[in-house]
């Protein structure tokens, strides 16, 4: 039988001779990655980049000169015929309606993360790709990464004993020119219009949906509770420093300590407390660290292209690596930071400013070792009894199933 492997080339092979086409929305922002992307795989063949869609023009020569531009994906699409991929990388706000308007045509769809800003626009958006048929692939790259299987091997083997909870820790930074890029950074809404633009929801959502996949929590039916504790130390409508606790329907803790308020960027991980060792996965780096009784091992694994993926699956039925239905776990915390209160000030007392201008970063004093301490323990910045934790956990009410 052909393995993921085996089928993933096959499709490399066939798309070498017929090209698939592909559109892209967004083509700034994080769209820049998508086309550096498309260039290394037109260049392979695999690809051919046919149509752009933005409302502000790509800067010259960005493009190949087989790509036509349009200012929205409605008018792409209205010129654009037997297209096999669309990628919306585009406001989280506008994923929900561009998601929709891609899987009404006969394309696969990838869609950034977070795949889009609320619980039932989700549920809608499923609802619409199970009657198209078509493949949903969702952005979280760090789910194309090798070391989760190698995860699986080593706690199926009892490499660190018994599972007993996992750990997400990321602390990054994020200057004022950050908040000001664009007019939905750092809102919870606009003008009515969710977005959720906050640590555990964007910048380190990959920490979260990491986390939750090597717990083996998928589906909004995984889940059994979470509760949120939300912060923000810059003058912002949505969190910069929270805490999120998860609990999956086996009773296996997760706990996700966040921040982009730290001195310096450190690459997240992801850790899982084992009975009898740890094991410690740098997401970003697809570096997997096991220390038990019998020592240290380190390695880094490499991970598959989650566009190069979706062609494989829509060409050979391979399965999607990081798809809309594996998303439901992760929705069901964005919608507990969507319905929580707004994040709660951090004391200024607490926070010192470095740099200057739009250079300028918060850093929530000792946040680095109360981010250690909250994974560590499973404990909320509150119970840790930290100055400025004045707000409490809250319980978000799980919807039933």
């Amino acid at each position: 039988m052909e393995t993921a492997t085996e089928a993933a080339g096959s499709a490399a092979a066939a798309s070498a001779t017929t090209p698939a086409r592909v559109a892209l929305v967004g083509v700034h922002g994080f769209g820049t990655h998508h086309l550096r992307n498309l260039q290394r795989l037109q260049a392979a063949g695999s690809v051919s980049l046919v149509a752009v869609a933005d409302p502000q023009p790509p800067a010259p020569g960005a493009l190949p000169p087989s790509a036509a531009v349009y200012p929205g994906l409605e008018e792409l699409l209205t010129a654009t015929r037997d297209l096999d991929l669309v990628i919306v990388a585009t406001p989280i706000q506008t994923h929900a309606p561009l998601a929709l308007a891609a899987l009404a045509t006969d394309a696969e769809l990838y869609l950034e993360k977070p795949p889009v800003a609320s619980l039932a626009d989700f549920n809608r958006l499923c609802t619409a790709a199970t009657r198209s048929r078509r493949g949903v692939q969702v952005g979280f790259q760090s789910l194309g990464s090798h070391a989760l299987g190698a995860i699986e091997e080593l706690l199926a083997a009892g490499t660190i004993g018994t599972l007993e909870g996992i750990s997400a820790t990321g602390r990054w930074v994020r200057d004022r020119a950050y908040y000001t890029r664009s007019r939905w950074a750092g809102k919870r809404s606009i003008n009515g219009v969710d977005v959720v633009d906050g640590v555990a929801t964007n910048p380190l959502a990959h920490a979260v949906a990491t986390a939750l996949r090597i717990a083996g929590a998928r589906t909004t039916a995984d889940l059994t509770s979470v509760e949120t504790e939300l912060y923000r130390a810059n003058d912002i409508e949505s969190d910069d420093t929270s805490v999120i606790r998860i609990r999956t329907a086996s009773g296996l803790p997760i706990t996700c300590a966040l921040t982009i308020c730290a001195a310096e960027s450190v690459e997240p991980y992801v850790t899982l407390q084992g009975s009898a060792g740890t094991a410690v996965f740098h997401y970003t780096e697809d570096r997997l660290t096991v220390e038990t009784a019998a020592g240290r091992t380190e390695e880094t694994f490499g991970r598959d292209d989650l566009a190069e993926n979706l062609l494989a699956h829509r060409g050979h039925g391979v399965p999607l690596a990081s798809s809309l239905a594996d998303s439901g776990a992760f929705m069901l915390v964005l919608e507990a930071i969507r319905t929580a209160p707004p994040p709660a000030p951090i004391d200024p007392a607490c926070v010192r400013w470095e740099g200057e201008g739009d250079a300028a970063h918060a850093v929530v004093v000792g946040i680095e070792e109360a981010l250690e301490r909250a994974g560590r323990q499973h404990a909320t910045f509150s119970e840790i009894g930290l100055p400025w934790a004045v707000a409490a956990p809250v319980a978000f009410d799980i919807p039933a199933s």
